[in-house]
């Protein structure tokens, strides 16, 4: 069933020809502003790997990557990634990346059980992924802070220079950050689900950093699920934008300072899955084998609807959607990629 949400005398921001410099145009300005502010330089990243190198995203745990076997290397199976989280990090070591610089590179994955398909979520995935390496000393809320303020910089400078190329588009970023943690939300909304009180903090606060996710709430329950083997859960969060189009919050990264040793052997257990620490990329980490870094993902197609001013992820990038949505779509003059 469609979860889409046309908003009331919504037109596209764009005509399609428009849309797709518009594109262009933030995609190029974004990663330039990006790769400035944090010290990144751009590198080349896998579609897949091999199963049984551990490097895959496992996200919450269930969900199922898409495997296939190479005969070619012997039958071997690979998996499309769901994210580069870990691969980003053992390349910094093998690319000899030192300390106070970092990578980043387009991400491309499938997600094939999404279930939530609306107007923000789709099968297929584009991102920046991002990671930088940084001294055990730096692994602090004060330098996570600083990296944050730094991207939404970058984000908003992306936009400002969007709306003077294209006069026609009004959307305005707000530049200040409000922090707030998962506990403190709980605390204030008790009887709200997880993903409520994030709109009701963003309809306060349009540019939040909502911190330490993964472990649970006093409450007993998870704000939401995040893997045990790359982000600390204490040193995390997602970066949440309003969105005055779909009047709701509006992720656009989910970042972190990732684990070292104590707190992913830590975390390895809280999460039930100890016998991870057996694969290459998890002995590794476990034996003082790779840098300390922070990193994360920033949806590109997430930017660009939310600096263009489109009401469906569909309108910026080439997707496959239910006859649902697609006929819904259509009533309304929506074009789907």
């Amino acid at each position: 069933m469609s979860n889409l949400v046309i908003p009331q005398g919504y037109k596209a921001p764009l005509p399609n020809y428009e849309l797709q410099r518009a594109i262009a145009f933030i995609k190029e300005s974004f990663q330039t502003n990006l790769s400035n502010a944090l010290n990144l330089r751009r590198v080349s990243a896998p579609l897949f790997v091999t199963s049984d190198s551990g490097l895959n995203d496992n996200l919450n745990g269930t969900e199922r990557p898409v495997r296939f076997d190479i005969p070619g290397v012997g039958g071997k199976d690979a998996e499309v990634v769901h994210s580069l989280a870990k691969w980003k990090r053992l390349a910094l070591k093998r690319y000899g990346f030192h300390e106070g610089k970092g990578l980043y590179t387009d991400m491309n994955a499938i997600r094939r059980d999404e279930e939530d398909l609306d107007n923000i979520h789709s099968v297929y995935v584009d991102q920046w992924d991002w990671e930088k390496i940084i001294s055990r000393e730096d692994r602090n809320e004060a330098y996570l802070k600083a990296t944050v303020r730094a991207i939404v910089a970058a984000v908003c400078e992306t936009s400002d220079a969007l709306n003077v190329a294209f006069p026609s588009l009004r959307v305005k970023l707000d530049r200040e950050v409000y922090f707030v943690t998962t506990q403190e939300l709980e605390d204030r909304w008790p009887d709200k689900t997880p993903k409520e009180r994030e709109h009701a903090i963003c309809a306060e606060h349009h540019t939040v950093f909502l911190m330490q996710i993964g472990g649970k709430l006093r409450s007993g329950e998870k704000h939401d699920g995040r893997a045990p083997d790359y982000d600390d859960w204490a040193l995390n969060g997602d970066i949440l934008m309003w969105n005055p189009i779909l009047e709701r919050s509006f992720e656009i990264s989910s970042m972190g300072i990732r684990v070292d040793e104590e707190s992913m052997a830590r975390q390895l257990k809280l999460a039930g899955c100890e016998e991870r620490a057996e694969l290459p990329f998890h002995k590794m980490l476990l034996n003082g084998e790779l840098p300390q870094t922070i990193g994360g993902g920033i949806g590109q197609s997430r930017l660009c609807m939310l600096m263009i001013g489109n009401c469906h992820i569909g309108e910026v990038q080439a997707s496959i959607w239910d006859a649902e949505t697609m006929k819904k779509c259509e009533e309304a003059g929506i074009i789907l990629l």
